[in-house]
């Protein structure tokens, strides 16, 4: 039984145990993957400050995000075809979420349905919606989360034109996948989960299947998919999304202080500064370096969570100290998902939280909500200086 430290093992074991191309799916970012690399990169930049002799009893890592109680501030990140990474795997994540006491997010582009996790989840979740053309069809999808009582909408906006991620497009990307030769070997060396998939009927993209017209089969749906990311998605249309929810509102996907503000004026609970992972614009500056101007803009406004890089719970903090009232997750836990399951899932969660526990400790911090600037040191330079 290999030794868990830290999500990089998680990362090793994963890329052991899942077929090829669904591991390229979620290790990869758009064209020359210039911003994949330095969302992770760049936190190295940012140091701690080391301080001793302070009481260091009694510490807690809990906080809130949008009045929600969460046990330390991260969420797992909507994560598309999250169950080919591993059977039913929105499932298994949602419920190691809710036993660690963190929100899950389900992707529209989710394997199992909002229906099969809501069966399945103990507590509600949050549901992240993809604007499509077919008004109609997020109109119906909207109502089945308030049904399913998600207590959170968490509206993508960075997705109106599909990124090319070319290890995706090489692989023949597919969910199911098809079955040709290369695919079929591949999987044969991946023994447990072919069985998992092969157990489980939950192997297309269930929040679509059976709830759009005219798609039912992988080629309806490859073709509908393809055509649907609405390009005219604008502050219009995110009002009337508001309006049609009524509940709790995330915006994600916003990269740009202007952009921030705009999210602010149509009503935001919270937003999520973030570049899609890497996966959208290439060329685009890192989710924790455009974080601190993105606060500074909108103050204490809406809450700022941040999204892209996160690997430990040190990257978690830095966050925190830039800013951020709380992060998201997702290849940290797709890591942990596609190498144990749920186990793992749980694995990944624990790792952070033990991270973020002993370094508040060591920098002289008892409480995660109350990690400071004062307890980083930044280069002068971090954010750019631009023209």
């Amino acid at each position: 039984m290999a030794v868990i430290t830290t999500v990089e093992d998680l990362k090793r074991l994963y890329e052991k145990r899942t077929p090829r191309m669904f591991f390229d799916y979620c290790e990869s970012g758009s064209y020359t993957e210039q911003t994949f690399r330095d969302n992770v990169s760049d936190f190295s930049q940012i140091r701690l400050r080391q301080r001793v002799a302070r009481d260091l009893t009694g510490r807690s890592t809990e906080t809130t995000m949008i009045g929600e109680k969460v046990a330390m501030p991260v969420a797992l990140a909507p994560v598309g075809s999250c169950g080919m990474q591993n059977p039913d795997g929105e499932i298994k994540a949602a419920r190691a979420a809710a036993a660690f006491g963190v929100p899950f997010t389900l992707s529209t582009m989710s394997i199992c349905s909002i229906e099969d996790v809501a069966a399945a989840s103990p507590v509600p979740f949050w549901f992240q919606l993809y604007v499509m053309r077919d008004e109609d069809f997020v109109d119906s999808i909207i109502e089945r989360a308030r049904a399913a009582k998600c207590s959170a909408l968490v509206l993508t906006l960075d997705l109106q034109i599909l990124g090319q991620r070319h290890k995706d497009v090489k692989n023949g990307l597919s969910s199911p996948p098809k079955l040709t030769l290369p695919n079929i070997l591949n999987f044969m060396t991946k023994p447990a989960w072919s069985l998992g998939m092969a157990t489980t009927p939950r192997r297309s993209f269930r929040n679509i299947v059976g709830h759009v017209k005219n798609v039912n089969s992988l080629a309806d749906l490859t073709a509908w998919a393809n055509e649907q990311f609405d390009p005219k998605l604008d502050w219009s249309k995110v009002r009337r999304i508001r309006d049609r929810w009524g509940g709790k509102l995330i915006l994600k996907g916003i990269l740009d202080a202007d952009d921030a503000r705009m999210a602010m004026d149509v009503g935001a609970d919270a937003i999520v500064v973030s570049n899609h992972g890497g996966r959208q614009l290439d060329g685009a500056l890192s989710s924790i370096r455009m974080l601190p101007s993105i606060v500074r803009a909108v103050g204490d406004q809406t809450e700022v969570f941040m999204d892209g890089g996160i690997r430990s719970g040190q990257d978690v903090l830095k966050a925190l100290a830039l800013g951020a009232k709380s992060t998201f997750i997702g290849r940290s836990y797709i890591y942990g998902l596609g190498a144990m399951g749920q186990a793992g899932v749980t694995k990944a969660l624990e790792v952070i939280h033990k991270e973020m526990d002993i370094t508040m400790a060591l920098c002289g911090v008892q409480k995660a909500a109350e990690f400071s600037r004062d307890n980083v040191l930044v280069p002068a330079d971090f954010e750019g200086n631009w023209v």
